[in-house]
């Protein structure tokens, strides 16, 4: 298991159980060591069980980055209910560790396998990281990152594209 998925996995387990929030360890690699945007993912199986991240740099590592949205993870995002002591060992983790965004100037820049993708208009955003099961087509990604962010499909947008470095384990079924 790389790095990442260990600081994520170590931070829910403690955290759900002893609601304690765990420190990075000392001997960080350099890439860890700095500033970073990240998102953790949570699957129990196939399904999703829990997704947050940051566009940008909100610690002052990334490894305090991936410990803080594993946590939110777990236990913050709303479209599911906090992961419990019971459901530790079902999770499968996964961390996306993201480059700077780039602004685009439509979709034919974005390649939904190798780009995320964030859709903005006004101060509504939305977010699609590359290479999601079932997302086929760039347009469907942009489809789908205007639908969370309640942009409509005929709204002005702004478009940007980011490119990660995908930690993950291995789906249990």
């Amino acid at each position: 298991m790389a790095l990442p998925l260990t600081l994520a996995r170590r931070a829910v387990e403690r955290y759900v159980q002893a609601r304690e929030i765990i420190a990075p360890p000392s001997d960080l690699s350099p890439e860890l060591a700095e500033r970073g945007a990240a998102f953790v993912t949570l699957r129990t199986g196939r399904e999703l069980r829990g997704c947050i991240g940051t566009l940008s740099p909100t610690k002052a590592t990334l490894a305090e980055e991936i410990i803080a949205n594993a946590i939110l993870a777990a236990t913050g995002d709303p479209r599911f209910p906090p992961v419990t002591p019971e459901d530790l060992h079902h999770l499968n983790y996964e961390v996306d560790i993201l480059s700077p965004l780039e602004p685009i100037s439509g979709e034919a820049e974005l390649d939904h396998e190798r780009y995320g993708v964030v859709v903005e208009a006004g101060e509504r955003r939305g977010v699609l990281l590359p290479a999601i099961e079932g997302v086929t087509t760039t347009a469907k990604q942009v489809a789908i990152a205007r639908e969370k962010a309640r942009i409509s499909p005929t709204e002005e947008i702004c478009l940007f594209r980011f490119t990660v470095t995908r930690f993950r384990e291995e789906t249990i079924e």
